[in-house]
């Protein structure tokens, strides 16, 4: 297992959850990482992306509530999601890969996934 999630859980509408993503030392030094979720019958839609350089990009759905960040001494990628509301429940997932630019913004080559992580939003 190279990506491995934490930190999904329950919270009520208006909370807060902060997602972690270890990744091997190999595959965190050379890829992008980002973060997708996953609504069940739906495609996997990207949720913010963060490069080697700390450039970032989000979804519409969460920009201003969501903040990608990463540590490189702890090989690690975290997602802060504030202003919990019901739509953001599903799994979320890490990814790791290659950054690649697009019309507006860029994304990341889905070279690697985590196994996915819980996010309930209910009072």
């Amino acid at each position: 297992v190279q990506l491995v999630e934490s930190g999904g859980g329950l919270v009520e509408p208006g909370g807060s959850l902060t997602l972690s993503c270890v990744a091997s030392e190999r595959i965190f030094a050379v890829n992008a990482m980002a973060w997708y979720r996953q609504i069940p019958g739906k495609q996997r839609d990207l949720v913010a992306a963060i490069t080697n350089g700390d450039s970032t990009t989000y979804s519409d759905s969460v920009k201003g509530r969501f903040t990608i960040s990463r540590d490189s001494a702890k090989n690690t990628c975290y997602l802060q999601m504030n202003s919990l509301n019901a739509e953001d429940t599903t799994v979320y997932y890490c990814g790791a890969g290659e950054p690649y630019i697009t019309e507006t913004t860029f994304r990341v080559s889905e070279d690697y996934w985590g196994q996915g992580t819980q996010v309930t939003v209910s009072s």
